[in-house]
């Protein structure tokens, strides 16, 4: 899986820019507009917020467990708005410190190996966007991506009663994914090969499982599935604004741009970084359905 270092990379390294873009605990995961472009990014991610919640039936006093936290806009929800009790994980130092700093109960933990002498039991779990890092290339290549997430979601069973809700948000392969062997980050500008190599190197230690039907195949026999919708079109929506929102001047924020350039000199991998910023291969994946994107309900049996 992705380690701590290659969290640290992708997260801790955009921290102060994301929050001068985005705001101090802003969500970095797709929105939900439901079709509904006409809301604003902070509409839709509430939206979300309120669904996910919903779905867990998180109410005041529910002790939830947020795996891979980002900055905590979850967990400021649940917490405010519904009166849940509520921890992080999360493998980013900066998303930690940011978290803390905001009063929020979030540690620098991995969350695959959670037991219940840890923290104790949970009523409500949720996961956005965690799992698009806990099968590495290597892992997938060796034949052992079902036991990674199968091995996962016994680690949430065992944090969860009987009845107990979990909540998962994933990027997942689709229809149009090429093989492995065709990635090359010196491939033609924009096409699969291209995007996918720099997704690649933007999420070091990190691959996708292939469509939500490997991810409910692993979640039995201790799940039933409650719920599967797809956000591959409310990802796309959500990527163009905050390429907006990273793009509007703030001086602070163009003095840090400033300062990475000796680093963009430097090291070829940060420069793999920058050209990820400028046209975002995630958003162009999911547009030609390389990738999908889907929010998946569970319910502990």
């Amino acid at each position: 899986m992705a380690d701590k270092k290659d969290l640290d990379f992708t997260y801790t390294t955009i921290d102060r820019i994301f929050r001068l873009s985005m705001g101090e605990t802003a969500d970095y995961s797709g929105a939900k507009y439901d079709g509904d472009f006409s809301m604003s990014l902070e509409e839709a991610q509430m939206e979300k917020h309120r669904f996910i919640a919903d779905s867990l039936y998180i109410k005041y006093g529910s002790k939830v467990l947020d795996m891979a936290c980002g900055w905590g806009p979850f967990i400021k929800y649940a917490s405010q708005d519904r009166g849940g009790i509520c921890t992080g994980l999360t493998l980013s130092e900066g998303q930690a410190e940011a978290c803390q700093k905001h009063g929020m109960k979030v540690l620098v933990k991995d969350c695959r190996y959670i037991v219940p002498e840890d923290f104790g039991m949970f009523d409500a779990i949720s996961c956005i966007g965690g799992l698009e890092h806990f099968c590495s290339v290597e892992e997938w290549k060796e034949g052992k991506q079902e036991k990674v997430y199968s091995d996962f979601f016994k680690t949430v069973s065992n944090l969860l009663p009987k009845g107990g809700r979990f909540y998962m948000q994933t990027m997942t392969f689709s229809k149009n994914m090429i093989d492995y062997e065709e990635l090359d980050v010196k491939a033609k500008k924009g096409s699969a090969a291209h995007v996918m190599a720099l997704m690649v190197k933007e999420f070091p230690g990190s691959w996708l499982p292939y469509g939500p039907e490997m991810v409910i195949r692993n979640a039995e026999p201790n799940f039933k599935l409650i719920s599967k919708s797809s956000g591959r079109l409310d990802y796309i929506e959500t990527i163009s604004q905050w390429r907006k929102k990273f793009r509007k001047f703030n001086l602070k924020k163009y003095w840090l741009y400033l300062s990475l350039v000796p680093k963009y000199i430097m090291d070829k991998e940060f420069r793999h970084q920058v050209a990820v910023f400028k046209i975002s291969p995630n958003k162009i994946c999911f547009e030609k359905e390389i990738m999908d994107h889907y929010r998946l309900v569970f319910e502990k049996i």
